[in-house]
Formats: C-alpha cells, sequence, structure tokens
C-alpha cells in the first residue's frame, strides 16, 4: 500500500512516504541520485553491529559546497555549520594529518581526490523499515522527490570487463618493508604500525554504480558508502566506524584483528574462537584501544572515557573482525568538529605512537593514501555525526580511468611478514572478485 504523509517536528521530516516495495524504491532512489553531479548514499545493510551502523541516508545534489580555507579546513567546516546548522555530506582525506600534525605527503596519488570536501546536498531522504522520510528538498516540493523517484527506471548492471589488477608492492618488497618496520619496533620507534599497499588498474573502464551494487552483494558491510563528485567515485565496503556523537556522547570503534570465515560451520567456529584467543590480534586491538582512549581524552570530560566492549568478535560475509568500543562525554565548550580533529586520522589507520607512524607511512609507502584511510560521513543540523573508515573501497578517477584500491595490516614484533601479506590479499579478495573475478 502506498500512503503519504506530511509531519513535521524536531528532524524536520518534510513528508514520510511508505512505498509498496521498500527495496524496490531504494534502487530507484539511488538510480535517480546517480544521475545528478554529486551524491551520497550510506547503507547499513541491515548487518547486526555493536551499536548500530550507519543511518541509511541519500543526499543528493549539491545545493551549496563548503568552501575551505588553505590549511584550516576542519576550522572551514566549523564555520559553515555554525552558519547554516544545515546537514552536511562528505569526506576527511587521510592526508588532512598535515594539518593536525607537523607532517607532509609526498607520494604519488593518481586518484586525485581533493584533501576534504563538504556540501549541503539540495533532497535528502531517510530510510527506515518500512517507510522513506524526505528531509530535505530545497528546489521542489518533497512530493516532487518522490514522484520523480518513482518514475526512475532502475537500469541492470553492466557487466564489468575483467580488470587487469597491478599492485604497487610485490610479495618480496612487502615482506622486506615489514621487516624493516619491525626492526623499528626493536628500536623503539612505534610499537605497531599500519603498512598498506595499492592496487591499482590503468584504463579501467567502469560503471560504478553497477560495479557498487555487485561490491554490496559481494561484500554487505554495515558502513557501506557510494559516492559520487563529478568524475570521481568511491565505493566502499567499510566494516569500520570511526566516530559517531550522539548528543554529548561520542564513540569510535576500531578494528584490529581478521581472519577468513570458515567453509563449514564446525570450521567457522574454529576460526572465530582463534582469533577471539589470539595474543598476536588481542595486543594490537589493545595498543589502538589506549590510543583511541587518548584521543577522545582530548576532548571529552574528565573519567568520562571508558571501553563498553573490548574485543568483541563480530562476524561479517568474507571475514570475522576483532572490535572494541571506546566511548566518552564531550566537553561542553569544545565544538563537536574539534572532537574530530583531535582523533584524526584514526588510530587503526596508523599505529602507536600516532605521529611517529605516519612519519615512518610516509616513508615506507610506495603511494600516497588520499581519501583511503579517511572518513566518509554526514554531520545533522544539531552537531551531531558519524564517519566510517575508508577500507575496502575502491576509488575511481572517471577522466583518467584510474582504478585504486589500497589494502593495509598492523605490523607488531611478532608479526609474520608472510602472514600479514596474505591477510591483505584476504582483505582484498571481495573487491577483486568483482573486478576482475578472481
Amino acid at each position: 500500500m502506498v500512503s503519504f504523509n506530511q509531519s513535521s517536528g524536531q528532524d524536520q521530516v518534510l513528508l514520510t512516504y511508505r512505498p509498496s516495495s521498500l527495496k524496490e524504491f531504494r534502487q530507484r532512489a539511488l538510480q535517480w541520485a546517480s544521475s545528478h553531479n554529486v551524491c551520497t548514499w550510506l547503507d547499513n545493510n541491515e548487518i547486526p553491529y555493536p551499536e548500530g551502523g550507519f543511518q541509511a541516508l541519500l543526499a543528493i545534489g549539491e545545493y551549496r559546497r563548503c568552501p575551505i580555507e588553505t590549511g584550516q579546513s576542519f576550522e572551514s567546516i566549523q564555520r559553515f555549520h555554525q552558519q547554516r546548522k544545515t546537514w552536511l555530506f562528505g569526506y576527511w582525506g587521510y592526508d588532512l594529518k598535515n594539518e593536525v600534525e607537523l607532517l607532509s605527503s609526498n607520494n604519488t596519488d593518481d586518484v586525485a581526490l581533493p584533501d576534504i570536501y563538504f556540501y549541503e546536498p539540495t533532497y535528502l531522504l531517510r530510510f527506515t523499515d518500512e517507510e522513506v522520510e524526505v528531509l530535505k528538498a530545497e528546489e521542489h516540493d518533497a512530493g516532487w522527490v518522490i514522484h520523480q523517484i518513482e518514475l526512475t527506471e532502475v537500469k541492470s548492471n553492466e557487466p564489468i570487463e575483467p580488470l587487469a589488477i597491478q599492485q604497487k608492492v610485490s610479495r618480496d618488497t612487502y615482506i622486506q618493508t615489514v621487516e624493516q618496520i619491525q626492526q623499528h619496533i626493536i628500536e623503539g620507534d612505534v610499537y605497531e604500525l599500519n603498512f598498506c599497499m595499492e592496487f591499482f588498474a590503468e584504463q579501467a573502464k567502469i560503471h560504478p554504480l553497477s560495479v557498487y551494487r555487485q561490491l554490496n552483494e559481494v561484500s554487505p558491510m554495515p558502513f557501506s558508502a557510494y559516492l559520487q563528485l563529478g568524475e570521481h567515485f568511491v565505493l566502499s565496503a567499510s566494516p569500520e566506524r570511526f566516530i559517531r556523537k550522539e548528543g554529548a556522547r561520542l564513540l569510535s570503534q576500531p578494528i584490529k584483528g581478521t581472519i577468513r570465515r570458515g567453509k563449514t560451520e564446525e570450521e567457522d567456529l574454529r576460526l572465530k574462537e582463534q582469533l577471539r584467543n589470539d595474543e598476536k590480534e588481542i595486543a594490537e586491538n589493545m595498543m589502538i584501544v589506549d590510543l583511541v582512549r587518548n584521543d577522545l581524552s582530548r576532548t571529552c570530560k574528565i573519567g568520562t572515557v571508558k571501553v563498553p566492549e573490548l574485543f568483541g568478535i563480530y562476524g561479517f560475509r568474507q571475514v570475522y573482525q576483532m572490535i572494541s568500543s571506546i566511548e566518552g562525554e564531550l566537553q561542553d565548550h569544545i565544538h563537536p568538529i574539534q572532537a574530530i580533529k583531535a582523533a584524526f586520522p584514526m588510530g587503526s589507520m596508523t599505529g602507536a605512537p600516532k605521529v611517529m607512524s605516519m612519519e615512518l607511512i610516509e616513508r615506507y609507502e610506495h603511494s600516497k593514501r588520499g581519501l583511503y584511510s579517511g572518513a566518509i560521513g554526514y554531520i545533522t543540523p544539531e552537531g551531531d555525526f558519524d564517519f566510517n573508515v575508508v577500507i575496502r573501497s575502491i576509488l575511481y578517477n572517471q577522466e583518467k580511468e584510474y582504478l585504486s584500491f589500497q589494502i593495509g595490516s598492523a605490523i607488531t614484533i611478532d608479526s609474520s611478514p608472510e602472514k600479514e601479506y596474505e591477510e591483505c590479499l584476504l582483505k582484498a579478495k571481495a573487491i577483486r572478485t568483482v573486478l576482475s573475478g578472481e
């Protein structure tokens, strides 16, 4: 049954709509959104996750882009939001680390996304279990938006011509680099370091929305995102939350610890227990929990930073992951954006201590991270927000026909270089399956 319900209130819902098939309407809505130059789709895929995944939100069209002052990225978003008090969608790129600390980024970046991009959408939809809410409709009324979506024909997924996926780092070079990083650990420079490598394809001709749909089918995740900015696309199957704010409560949920799923129920349970009791993975996770506690303590009230869950084991389609949750209460006088800046970039993608880890990352990695290891998400009119960690994600420059995805793992003194390499290939499996049929 199709029904309309005009409503208003604290959430400023312009219209509530119950389509005859919510699944079909979501497909139509994303197809319509992709016909605009700019759009963002965030999805939790209804996957059980501690504290829940993303809200299902679809931001369509760029009503106004946030201006960014050089060297003042976080402050620019803060000022814009204070002036507009509106919904914002976008991302923080990893290389904003250079504004947080005295660092630099000199490696190559063939995707060439800007370091930061935020915009106020023209239209905004929120999807619940049974209904669609129109939260923003700047250029037309809310009913017009629903009508346009219902008129949209969903295109079939385009077949993917298998791509020749290359690696910037060979297996031998990867292993040698891990051994060098372990020497830094022995010398006391770092305790743990997240080392990543780039996979890429040149002359890559893909249909981004089709690839995203297929990736989401193979690897549905609680922090899935489809981001379209003109000729740039991000197709994300992220399992990890960077940071969320609800009211005064901040929540960060780093992932450290990965193991494949079993082929049988018995093997699956055995692997789950193996991860739960893996001393190396537990040590990695604990180091990052301590780092995140320190990051949140910079902006949270004294005594409020706590760890409600430590070493939780959660299953996804391809892997089991070890997830911990750290929370705190934001100090009254600190703007929410400053809480993001104080925790950025996320410790799970750097290492400990964070600054030295980032210096060594720049030295040993062969590609600029760009948006990889950054965060995609939204900010509400009230100043709440939710951002993922950009991992298990395809970055695509359509104009240059350059496609990239990066994969990493945490290196500790107990790491086996060969096993770390195999873990990277495991994490890359879903993307490689979609792109090349491997």
